[in-house]
């Protein structure tokens, strides 16, 4: 006698098939070592053996900041991910192809700005380009869920990234193409070769949803699809990565004072350093806090922009709170502010301000907050790159 009971699948069929997020990321890291099983079939042995001084012959490892044996391989080779070097941009108006709650990395320079769609930096992760006359880097690390820019002008000098391949702390290691100088992402400083010591200048970037820039920069410019490169744009590679409560492919976590995957906005004021837990800033939406005698305030828009980590599609992935980090002063007016809608509303004026700290209506139009250096990021990297920084406790 027969039944018509549905089969029990293996193991390794659930691991192959099933849609559940659990077996997502075990499912990339199989496919993974299968794919790179096979080519290493393919190309020849040397492609792959060796060690950083054999295969970087032109970096200069006998000086180094940090400790080499702390680079591990990630799995490509030198920009085998690609960074963008001849950035192609559309008007904000223009683009129908991003949704409004997207998330984009907002670069604001003088008057003009630039948004770039995490959607591609997440294939490229490095885009070098020229913002109002400053030749800045635009970084992402997925790994870290770290967003970065920085003025690329070193000594006299401008230089260019690519990706090395090699990853420390799980964070991105860039190489600039003059010395080919390892630069840690995350710090924005060089810890490898000739260049070793030297630091990028940090610019303030924001990551929102792509609404909210179009709304504050009509006009602004929009980095497209037309990279030179095939990638599934739209797609995100790293399904499931920040669902996952402990993270197996990252370092053992020591600092517990927040959960390793744990999305955290950081602020920089010099040698200060102080991050907002996004569980906070869901809850809250506006934060005045101080850092040092400087006042700051942190605006949020609890459901602004969906994780480029999540789900297969972006689109359809978590929402996740958009949040900005500002000096609250105008002048030496020091500024409180309230919620007032989908903005915000100080009351020393009554003006009313958006998420990128721009005075949109009342006495101080066209106004705009001084924005602070940091960006969003894993609470695993931020703890492991600045041991010494504080954590925000509301009262």
């Amino acid at each position: 006698m027969t039944t018509n009971q549905p089969r029990r699948r293996s193991g390794l069929q659930r691991l192959l098939h099933d849609r559940n997020w659990r077996f997502a990321l075990p499912r990339i890291v199989l496919l993974s070592a299968l794919g790179w099983l096979l080519v290493q079939q393919l190309l020849p042995r040397s492609s792959f053996a060796g060690t950083p001084e054999e295969l970087w012959p032109n970096t200069d490892f006998s000086r180094h900041s940090v400790p080499l044996d702390e680079f591990e391989p990630g799995g490509p080779p030198k920009d085998g991910i690609p960074p963008i070097d001849r950035p192609k941009f559309a008007p904000a108006s223009a683009v129908d192809w991003l949704a409004d709650d997207a998330p984009v990395i907002v670069v604001q320079l003088a008057n003009v700005a630039r948004a770039y769609p995490l959607e591609i930096l997440v294939w490229h992760e490095i885009v070098n380009d020229i913002l109002s006359d400053v030749p800045i880097v635009v970084t992402f690390c997925p790994l870290c869920n770290a967003a970065l820019v920085f003025d690329r002008r070193v000594a006299g000098e401008t230089l260019d990234f690519g990706t090395t391949g090699w990853l420390r702390l799980s964070d991105l290691v860039m190489y600039d193409r003059h010395s080919e100088s390892w630069w840690q992402q995350f710090t924005g400083e060089a810890v490898v070769g000739k260049m070793t010591g030297a630091k990028l200048t940090q610019i303030p970037a924001q990551i929102i949803g792509f609404a909210d820039f179009r709304a504050a920069w009509p006009a602004g410019e929009v980095l497209t699809r037309r990279t030179g490169h095939r990638r599934r744009y739209g797609e995100n590679p790293y399904v499931g990565y920040d669902s996952m409560r402990q993270n197996p492919l990252l370092p053992e976590h020591e600092d517990r004072r927040l959960r390793p995957m744990e999305r955290v906005l950081a602020a920089q004021i010099g040698a200060l350093q102080r991050v907002y837990p996004f569980t906070v800033i869901a809850k809250l939406g506006l934060i005045h806090d101080r850092i040092g005698d400087t006042p700051v305030v942190v605006f949020a828009r609890k459901k602004g922009m969906r994780s480029a980590l999540d789900g297969e599609r972006i689109a359809r992935s978590k929402r996740l709170p958009a949040a900005a980090v500002f000096i609250a002063r105008h002048g030496d007016q020091d500024l409180a502010f309230v919620t007032d809608g989908d903005g915000f509303r100080d009351r020393q004026t009554g003006s009313r301000w958006n998420l990128l700290g721009h005075a949109i209506d009342g006495p101080l139009a066209g106004q705009r907050l001084h924005a602070l250096p940091g960006g969003i990021h894993f609470a695993f990297a931020w703890l492991a790159f600045k041991p010494d920084g504080e954590i925000y406790q509301p009262d």
